[in-house]
């Protein structure tokens, strides 16, 4: 394993990630603030949408993997199944208890930050990264 491969890899993960934070949030607030909508229903709609960026941009330059792309979407499909029902049902709880609905937010991306990399690493592009146009 290329140390410095790898460093860069954590690396455009974390820009991609962070660029799709900025949708997140964007459309959470829009969600939120404009919309008017519950904790819960604007999350979900927001955490869709970086999803969808960031699974676009993390497969074809972070992990420039040549998988499956249906296969790999199901996978990541499969994390969200799980992460997204715990998360929102914490982050409604959080929200009721009185925590300001933005540090929720915010805790709930860095938690799916880590728990997607890992997850995206180590069973959806295992063996396939840097296969991408060889």
């Amino acid at each position: 394993m290329n140390s410095k491969k790898e460093l860069l890899r954590m690396i455009k993960f974390t820009l991609f990630s962070i660029s799709a934070g900025v949708i997140q949030i964007g459309s959470f607030t829009l969600l939120n603030e404009v919309a008017r909508l519950e904790y819960w229903p604007a999350y979900l709609i927001s955490l869709i949408l970086s999803i969808l960026w960031n699974f676009t941009f993390n497969r074809r330059y972070t992990f420039k993997a040549a998988t499956n792309v249906p296969i790999a979407m199901l996978k990541v499909f499969g994390f969200y199944l799980i992460f997204t029902p715990l998360s929102t049902w914490l982050g409604q709880l959080a929200e009721t208890a009185g925590v300001n609905e933005y540090i929720v937010l915010g805790v709930t991306m860095i938690s799916n930050f880590v728990l997607e990399f890992l997850f995206c690493k180590f069973f959806v592009y295992k063996g396939t990264e840097d296969t991408l146009n060889k």
